[in-house]
């Protein structure tokens, strides 16, 4: 099993800052890619970001050159760096683990960009 814990959420004006981690714990082994998620109220959950064990990395096109995701293997972490925000970025922010035989979703932080 691994557990996802999400941290950095919360309101913020837009045009401005936030950065969001996600920690993961327990049997972690070999290569795994994770992700981060939105979900807005009425709406699909979407790709924001994803990165794979290599460092690849993919990102939904309405943050593409506003968002940033990173990995840090040591510490089985991964961040979102999100700049420019905008209002319509306001949704429950969910990380993904995923490896060849489990995945499983964080528990969800909520970003608000107030206009």
């Amino acid at each position: 099993q691994v557990q996802l814990v999400e941290s950095g959420g919360g309101l913020v004006q837009a045009g401005g800052s936030l950065r969001l981690s996600c920690a993961a714990s327990g049997s972690i082994f070999g290569f795994y890619a994770m992700a981060w998620y939105r979900q807005a109220p009425g709406q699909q959950r979407e790709l924001v970001a994803a990165i794979t064990s290599r460092g690849s990395t993919n990102y939904g096109s309405s943050v593409k050159g506003r968002f940033t995701i990173s990995r840090d293997d040591a510490k089985n972490t991964i961040s979102l760096q999100m700049n420019s925000l905008k209002p319509e970025d306001t949704a429950v922010y969910y990380c993904l683990y995923s490896d060849t035989d489990f995945h499983t979703w964080g528990q969800g932080t909520q970003v608000t960009v107030s206009s």
